[in-house]
């Protein structure tokens, strides 16, 4: 097992590319070839009809899991799709192996409408620090990447993700209505109010990407699933933004947040948010 956060920064010298090429070739052999050729059998409900899983889904989470587990000795890998099977499977973000965290579809609703919206989403988190992170956008050939301390890139180019322009109403993307219950839509109802222009969020892991590139101002979620956001944070981090929860704090990938929390382009901005959301302006 991998004990110091220094040998974790080597592999990750030596190895990222192995770690790209993974996520490219899962999308290339088990998501594009379904995107828009989607059969009946081949896409399921899990909780209800707007939580779906495909073929997709099932196959590139498989291809991922048989390859970054070997490339990580000692590594664990927690995807959604297997916790969805065995939960248990999540409490390894507890434990003190290296953790793959991998969302193979992110924007799966997306995907099967056949809209070019979605993506794979690959973490690596020791000890609830988040390290490295892969967002993917395969139909548009998008590739993010960030490293702690290292900066943010989109196809090689550096990102920042600067601060709003002063004046203009603030852009951010919330839960989805369709996946929020009634009291998670209340705590996110002072959002609705003058100098912000609110939104439901696509695919959490290109929301996340927007805020980093500077086009989104923030975002502000209700769940806290390790998939759909440990990517996205280190992303937005090293483009330079920030992240707090309804109590004052960064989000834990571990879990156990007070929520909803936001992630925004620069500090103020997720101050802004965050003090909204604990202190409706009403």
């Amino acid at each position: 097992m991998i004990e110091a956060t220094e040998t974790i920064d080597e592999f990750l010298l030596e190895h990222a590319g192995d770690v790209e090429d993974a996520i490219r070739k899962a999308a290339r052999t088990e998501i594009l070839p379904r995107w828009r050729r989607l059969a009946d059998h081949e896409v399921d409900q899990k909780s209800g009809p707007h939580d779906l899983v495909t073929d997709a889904d099932r196959l590139a989470e498989r291809y991922l899991t048989a390859t970054l587990g070997p490339l990580l000795p000692g590594s664990v890998v927690v995807g959604e799709e297997a916790v969805h099977a065995d939960p248990e499977t999540y409490d390894a973000l507890q434990g003190d192996a290296p953790v793959w965290i991998v969302d193979p579809v992110d924007g799966t609703r997306q995907f099967v409408r056949g809209e070019d919206g979605f993506c794979t989403l690959v973490a690596l988190v020791h000890r609830g620090v988040l390290l490295a992170s892969w967002t993917y956008a395969p139909a548009r050939d998008q590739l993010a990447t960030a490293v702690r301390g290292k900066g943010a890139f989109l196809d090689g180019e550096r990102l920042l993700s600067g601060a709003p322009a002063a004046g203009r109403d603030l852009r951010v993307a919330t839960s989805h209505p369709d996946y929020t219950t009634d009291a998670q839509k209340r705590a996110l109802f002072p959002l609705w109010t003058d100098g912000v222009a609110p939104r439901a969020c696509g695919s959490a892991g290109l929301e996340y990407l927007a805020v980093a590139r500077g086009e989104l101002d923030a975002t502000a979620f209700s769940w806290e699933a390790a998939w759909d956001h440990a990517a996205g944070l280190l992303l937005v981090e090293e483009a330079g933004g920030a992240h707090l929860t309804l109590a004052g704090e960064p989000f834990r990938i571990t879990g156990g947040n007070t929520l909803p929390f936001t992630a925004a382009r620069d500090a103020a901005t997720a101050h802004r948010v965050a003090d909204l959301l604990r202190n409706p302006h009403w």
